[in-house]
């Protein structure tokens, strides 16, 4: 069983972090899905921009502000993923507390940090 990466808020323009992200995981072999506002390819790692019930999500890292999460609450707790992480500038205590409630481990981190750490 693959266990894939999910990278919430994926940007095609190459500056974000979102972008890094997806980049920094393929360099590390790591198996990458990506949702974003607009469709494209980074990495090899095709941008979509709906929810798609991926299956075998282990890790969701947020690029998306605590206002723009709210959307994603229940989606991201169907997927069941082990843990999501959330970057700098997405700190959230509400959805932190939501994804207790089911069980899902959050983390407050830097996935780039994690990534250039072996952490990840």
């Amino acid at each position: 069983m693959i266990k894939l990466t999910l990278v919430l808020g994926a940007s095609l323009k190459e500056e974000r972090y979102s972008n890094r992200a997806i980049k920094k995981l393929k360099a590390n072999n790591i198996s990458v899905v990506a949702i974003g506002l607009k469709k494209g390819v980074i990495a090899g790692v095709a941008i979509d921009t709906e929810k798609i019930p991926y299956e075998n999500i282990d890790t969701v890292t947020l690029y998306l502000n605590p206002k723009r999460q709210e959307e994603y609450y229940s989606y991201i707790i169907s997927l069941q993923p082990k843990r999501v992480i959330f970057n700098p500038g997405t700190e959230n205590m509400e959805f932190v507390k939501l994804l207790q409630e089911n069980n899902i481990e959050s983390e407050i981190a830097c996935t780039l940090v994690l990534l250039a750490t072996n952490q990840y």
